[in-house]
């Protein structure tokens, strides 16, 4: 630490010749030009942030801070009393007796494009909970301006302005978007889905998907038909209205024949199905990659290699049909392919990393579904070598969708123990309660159907926040919340994240961004949401409940499609917000 006397303009080499009190009386007098505006003093847990405008090039911003409020102590500036002073890049602290300081040190500074920042310890400035407010003072110079009083009450930890709220957890089963329990009733290209039984399904089940099998069986060998493409769009018009999404697949027969359609014929389908796929893309929740062989499983065909007899022309094929489907589906929705041993063959055996995860490559958008789960030692041929399969599974499935279907019953591996070992394991998201029902009521038996119900795909949980009580419109508003994903796995599709206020007597609501992926909140971990956000300057004063949204990005209008979080007394149903149980007062 050292004293430093910096003449750095005319009043303090005025400073070397007069007295304190005489300076004080000058630099009170100083003439205001009218050139500071929009001060603001905000805090998080341990930093503070001030903030002017200003108009010019003044070679000098600054701050003098009054931490005891007290103006008869530190340097007296236009009725305050600083202890502190932020000149540019620089922290000092008063001595006492008139213009004297004491650097403190360097701090975090920018002045550009007319606006002065600087972001300081909290401990540097001594702020402690007493009186937990600050009088300020903020100058620019050459010209000399100088604003009035500025009150800065502080919020947050060590400030006593926020305060922690505890959530209590739900057990109830409820729907969520693109997870959970399937039906699968019948073919979609033949049996209409029905409104009020797909709108039961979520009111009275909390499912909210339903699988959708395609059948292209008489158009092997022509375009689709029209007729056939409007009803795929009513199908999806259906679910769309009864706030489900699909689990999707196309496909040419059910027969182990495998009288599918050469490789030609699939890749012009996918160019007909484009555009549907692209305008439905919002009640698609994953699609299969399907086409090839009998139910679209890829094992029995006629023209992509027959009964794991596979030739490098049929892989090359095979790549082809994925390729051209991630192409023409939208890059924001995934493809899932039937085992292991066809990603790794054809995109590479290394598993998608967490630096991969999300950015919309092909490697990134390939999944996985297993439609004979714990069948066998290896799921009826859906592994090759579980000794490699495993770990290379439950290393994609972090960041890529999983589901699928049981088909037979093998106890003890198709027992509950085995069953919610690898359901979390390999992170599934969504699962067929239709089939196979031997399996299924073994669990419910085995006392694990309900757990599992549950735990598909993501569950998350508000565990505590430390929120606000108040706020300044300008001002920040710092918030952390702190969650638990009790579910298998994370959601696959993006859905942003919102802090919301909305005023309690207008029922206006103002949506804030905050800069985190609920597809990262790892399955069985917790999370902490750590942020400080921006109240809007134009926000009305006034009283505001704080809540979470987290939409669907393509339905954001309908709430049923938002995600909700287990707990009790935060889910409004008419909103599709999640309560975070504060009220903050914005003034």
């Amino acid at each position: 630490m050292r004293s430093a006397r910096r003449p750095r303009s005319l009043l303090k080499l005025l400073a070397g010749a007069v007295t304190g009190s005489l300076l004080a009386l000058l630099v009170a007098a100083a003439p205001a030009y009218a050139a500071i505006s929009g001060q603001s003093a905000t805090n998080t847990a341990t930093t503070v942030t001030y903030k002017f405008n200003y108009t010019g090039a003044p070679a000098f911003a600054r701050v003098y801070v009054d931490t005891d409020r007290n103006a008869g102590t530190g340097f007296a500036q236009s009725g305050v009393g600083a202890n502190y002073l932020l000149e540019n890049g620089n922290l000092y602290s008063h001595n006492g007796g008139g213009w004297s300081w004491t650097l403190v040190g360097a701090v975090t500074f920018s002045a550009s494009g007319g606006v002065a920042q600087w972001t300081v310890n909290r401990s540097s400035l001594g702020e402690t909970a007493t009186p937990n407010d600050a009088d300020l003072i903020f100058q620019v110079e050459t010209p000399l301006e100088t604003s009035a009083k500025y009150t800065h009450t502080y919020s947050g930890g060590g400030g006593g302005g926020s305060s922690d709220v505890t959530y209590t957890a739900s057990t109830d089963n409820f729907a969520n978007p693109e997870r959970g329990l399937y039906h699968h009733t019948g073919d979609c290209d033949k049996n209409d889905f029905s409104l009020a039984t797909l709108q039961s399904y979520r009111t009275s089940q909390g499912i909210s998907l339903v699988m959708c099998v395609f059948y292209l069986a008489e158009f092997r060998n022509s375009a689709i038909s029209q007729a056939a493409l409007d009803q795929f769009q009513q199908q999806a018009a259906t679910v769309r209205a009864a706030g489900l999404k699909m689990i999707l697949r196309f496909a040419y027969t059910t027969s182990t024949a495998g009288d599918d359609a050469p490789p030609a014929r699939v890749q012009s389908h996918l160019d007909q199905l484009a555009p549907y796929l692209s305008s439905n893309k919002d009640v698609i929740a994953v699609m299969q990659s399907g086409f090839i062989g009998a139910w679209g499983e890829w094992y029995y065909t006629q023209n992509f290699g027959n009964a794991g007899v596979i030739s490098a022309t049929d892989w090359a094929n095979r790549k082809l049909v994925v390729d051209k489907i991630l192409s023409v589906l939208p890059s924001d929705r995934m493809v899932q392919l039937r085992t292991p041993k066809i990603k790794r063959t054809m995109y590479g055996t290394t598993a998608v990393t967490s630096g991969q995860a999300y950015n919309g490559s092909w490697l990134s958008r390939l999944g996985h579904h297993n439609d004979c789960f714990l069948a066998g030692p290896d799921d009826f041929g859906t592994y090759e070598n579980t000794a490699v399969e495993y770990p290379y599974l439950q290393a994609e499935t972090t960041y890529t969708a999983m589901g699928g279907e049981t088909c037979a019953s093998n106890p003890p591996r198709s027992s509950c123990p085995t069953a919610l070992s690898e359901l979390g394991q390999f992170h599934w998201s969504y699962l067929n309660t239709d089939y196979e029902p031997t399996v299924l009521n073994s669990w419910n038996s085995g006392g694990c159907l309900a757990d599992v119900t549950k735990r598909l795909g993501y569950r998350f949980t508000l565990q505590t926040a430390t929120l606000p009580t108040t706020a300044t419109r300008g001002g920040a508003l710092p918030v952390t919340i702190n969650l638990r994903n009790d579910g298998f796995a994370t959601p696959y599709n993006p859905h942003p994240v919102e802090l919301v206020l909305r005023n309690t007597s207008t029922g206006a609501i103002q949506k804030l961004a905050l800069t985190t992926d609920p597809r990262r909140w790892t399955a069985g971990s917790a999370t902490t949401i750590s942020q400080t956000v921006t109240v809007p300057a134009g926000l009305p004063t006034g009283s505001y409940a704080l809540l979470l949204n987290l939409p669907d990005p393509q339905l954001s209008s309908r709430p049923e499609y938002s995600v909700r979080f287990a707990n009790q007394s935060t889910w409004e149903a008419s909103t599709g917000l999640n309560s975070l149980l504060r009220t903050i007062t914005v003034s």
